[in-house]
């Protein structure tokens, strides 16, 4: 297979370069949906309180958004090939220190670690799946990656209970490291090199890229944990790197935080519906583990089997989806698909003490087939309103608005369950149902003449 200059395939599929690239994120989702859905018993493994164990989920979104579009610009630069495989390389490390680690700080270190690798990865697979791809079949493609997160997130809380079950939570870690080893293994050869660009990497633009992003979702973290005062303070900082930067990269034709693709009204209307849907999911897949155990009284082995008909919806639905896509406006799709999220959540945060299994089930099947209706057809719009060559930080803003989404959701979580403990759980999904309601409109607004009718 060759790429030519603007980053298309020609040539037969390769199938070894795409299952690798699969592989990768497949490792990297089923990290998350592993250890979000174990955060009780890690909290229990390691004696910390549980508000604070979140902050393993808080400490890897932080360290995965803060490098996300500097790795994504670097991608462009120097291949998304190289950078692929330096992100596996890395997350094999930080699962082994996560694996290895005896306290709070020590797995908080892991994760971090954990979260650069995931990334990189992040932040070159959708490109790279343009580069396997021929225009005309990119919303297979990127149906196919969807279908992949949605398996990874099936097989995570069976996977994650199954092991609890037999071995105590470092061996939730060690696997992941060495998944992480075989998939570079294997994609060594078969991965393709991509065009370059011809750019510099602009180290300054990265670091205030990076600062920023910390400090916001450090303040959205903080307000959790910290307080009032901490999160304004890294809301201060937020507003001051982001300034700096617009200026610094206001006239560069490629700049490392994407401000030419948000003038795309598309781009910019679906990456805010993605960072809506993502902040439901990752703070239901944090919250849900909780009310199966604190509240419904299910051990920790039953509750990661009671999440599963959510993932495993969503992945049927990734085999639906892309061809409705193809009918049906992807606005409309993300509208209807969020409104039955918010449905789900609402009935969800109403359930009775004494529901039975087909009660639960059938509200987070519903919950699956919205998030489904929602997935891959946005991300296939939020790619192709982008420019080909482009590919590698439009890539890197889908990661970071799922990222930025799900940490959100998950801080949620933790203000609730210390600010309202007895509650906390209600307060959470009724959150949920509220980000919902705020993204079906965001993805009807697409619909728009004007948006669909604008240039790019």
């Amino acid at each position: 297979m060759t790429v030519d200059a603007r980053g298309a395939k020609s040539g037969p599929m390769n199938l070894p370069a795409l299952f690798a690239v699969l592989l990768g994120v497949s490792i990297i989702t089923l990290d998350i949906s592993l250890t979000s859905t174990a955060i009780p018993a890690i909290a229990r493994g390691i004696g910390a309180p549980a508000a604070k164990t979140i902050w393993i989920i808080n400490i890897y979104y932080l360290a995965v958004v803060a490098a996300l579009l500097p790795l994504a610009s670097l991608g462009e630069i120097y291949g998304y090939r190289r950078i692929f495989f330096m992100g596996l390389g890395v997350f094999a490390l930080g699962a082994l220190a996560c694996g290895l680690s005896q306290s709070l700080p020590g797995l908080m270190a892991g994760r971090a670690l954990l979260g650069l690798g995931s990334a990189a990865v992040s932040a070159t697979t959708p490109a790279l799946i343009r580069v396997l791809y021929p225009a005309h079949r990119l919303g297979r493609g990127l149906g196919l990656y969807a279908m992949i997160v949605g398996i990874a997130f099936t097989v995570g809380p069976t996977a994650a209970s199954t092991i609890l079950s037999l071995a105590s939570w470092p061996w939730l870690f060690f696997p992941s490291a060495l998944l992480a080893l075989l998939a570079v293994a294997m994609a060594y050869k078969g991965l393709p090199s991509t065009e370059r660009s011809a750019r510099a990497f602009d180290a300054v633009s990265a670091v205030l890229c990076a600062a920023m992003f910390s400090s916001l979702l450090f303040a959205i973290a903080g307000f959790a944990h910290l307080g009032g005062q901490a999160a304004l303070l890294a809301l201060l900082m937020f507003a001051g790197c982001s300034l700096a930067l617009q200026r610094r990269e206001s006239r560069r034709d490629a700049p490392v935080l994407a401000f030419d693709l948000f003038r795309i009204p598309l781009f910019s209307l679906s990456a805010a519906t993605a960072v809506c849907a993502f902040a439901i999911q990752g703070l239901v897949f944090v919250v849900l583990p909780f009310l199966f155990q604190f509240r419904l009284g299910y051990s920790q082995v039953e509750a990661g089997f009671l999440i599963t008909p959510w993932p495993a919806t969503l992945a049927l639905m990734t085999l639906v989806a892309p061809r409705l896509a193809e009918h049906v406006a992807p606005g409309l799709l993300g509208f209807v698909g969020l409104v039955f999220i918010a449905l789900g959540l609402m009935l969800l945060a109403t359930l009775p003490g004494d529901a039975s299994l087909p009660g639960i089930s059938w509200r987070l099947v519903l919950c699956g087939v919205g998030f489904g209706l929602f997935q891959s057809p946005n991300m296939t719009v939020l790619m192709s309103s982008a420019p080909s060559h482009r590919s590698g930080s439009a890539g890197g803003i889908l990661a970071a608005a799922r990222l930025l989404g799900q940490s959100l959701g998950a801080a949620c979580v933790a203000f609730w369950l210390s600010r309202w403990p007895d509650l906390g759980i209600q307060a959470a999904l009724w959150t949920g149902v509220g980000m919902g309601v705020v993204g079906s409109l965001i993805s009807l607004s697409r619909l728009a003449p004007r948006v669909r009718n604008h240039p790019g």
